[in-house]
């Protein structure tokens, strides 16, 4: 795909000097976006448990430096902010050493894994007194679904009602099991609810349609997942993550005067030899790309303000909560209560 040239920083400032945790797949697209899509930000150290392939990763851009250890990263001393781009059993621990260094985040979906943990990092922000962390929930910064949360937000439609969500994979990754699409896919249809009705998910059910053929040996892949709202709104979500097909982000919101739709990737269409049609993203990097380099930006440049916006660990708990409760009615069956604490204050 496609890409601008990194714009020029400002001579007025210097950049931001990031560590990026984690560089796999999503950490090393992250180190390639600050270099060579945004502005205002440099790599200044790669960290990866796997000390050849952060050397690999850094040793691609000047000044940047590789380690294992996230801490000893945070620690040297021109480092301003962290992405987290680790695998999620990973994220507390770096997500307290960086608290404990008062350094602004960006962490990658999950929060951390289950709400214990995520409470914990929670607190850990609240003591501090003041915001830190900004979660990558990327879809609030996707174009289409701006518009729609802004639509949603001057009452033409009236209240909303239902919301209709379909996500869609080509295949599932190697040793996926059945709880991790609600924990890994799902998890984005959680947030992006709460987004767009401005209103926390009070229940979930989970329903096991009969398993595609194409679903690796015993994974309930499709799924039927339903959310309650403390608003009255119900919210339903189709997770197929071996349609074969392509990728597909999918939503509709129904509304007292009307309903809006988004996620129908209306690209150029072609007509030859007898047929019309166009093509279909094949995963979330391709899909969501232009969010991504939204989200990254707007985070550099917030911070170099001394700003923390964008989704909270507020919202990073309520999602791994939620996930909770979601994986709870897929393996007992019926439906199943989220459990949150009381917001703090901190999170408005």
């Amino acid at each position: 795909m496609a890409r601008s040239s990194k714009p020029p920083t400002s001579s007025t400032s210097s950049p931001l000097n990031v560590v990026v945790i984690g560089a796999g797949r999503m950490g090393a697209d992250h180190v390639r976006r600050i270099h060579e899509v945004i502005s205002g930000a440099r790599v200044s150290a790669v960290v990866d448990v796997d000390a050849e392939r952060a050397k690999d990763v850094a040793a691609r851009f000047e000044g940047c430096t590789a380690h294992t250890d996230p801490a000893a990263a945070m620690a040297a001393a021109d480092v301003d902010a962290v992405l987290i781009a680790s695998p999620g059993e990973a994220h507390e621990a770096a997500l307290l050493a960086a608290l404990a260094r008062d350094l602004p985040v960006l962490c990658e979906k999950p929060l951390t894994p289950d709400a214990a943990s995520a409470l914990r990092v929670l607190e850990a922000e609240r003591r501090l007194g003041r915001r830190r962390i900004q979660v990558g929930f990327m879809r609030r910064y996707d174009a289409e679904y701006l518009k729609l949360e802004q639509l949603l937000r001057t009452g033409q439609l009236g209240r909303p009602l239902l919301l209709h969500h379909r996500h869609r994979n080509v295949a599932s990754p190697p040793g996926w099991t059945s709880d991790m699409l609600i924990r890994d896919s799902v998890s984005h249809e959680m947030d992006v609810t709460r987004w767009l009705l401005g209103q926390e998910i009070t229940a979930v059910t989970v329903l096991r349609p009969t398993p595609s053929g194409n679903a690796p040996g015993g994974i309930q892949d499709p799924q039927f997942v339903i959310f309650e709202t403390d608003g009255g709104a119900i919210a339903d979500v189709e997770i197929f993550v071996n349609c074969g097909f392509g990728y597909q982000v999918q939503a509709e919101v129904v509304c007292e005067r009307g309903t809006a739709r988004v996620g129908d990737g209306h690209a150029m269409i072609t007509h030859m030899a007898g047929r019309w049609g166009g093509t279909v993203a094949q995963d979330y990097l391709e899909r969501f790309a232009a969010a991504y380099d939204r989200e990254v930006q707007a985070w550099v440049d917030a911070t170099r303000r001394g700003r923390v916006t964008g989704p909270t660990a507020w919202d990073g708990y309520a999602a791994a909560a939620v996930c909770e409760a979601g994986v709870r009615s897929l393996t007992e069956g019926g439906r199943v209560e989220v459990d949150l604490v009381e917001r703090p204050t901190l999170y408005g």
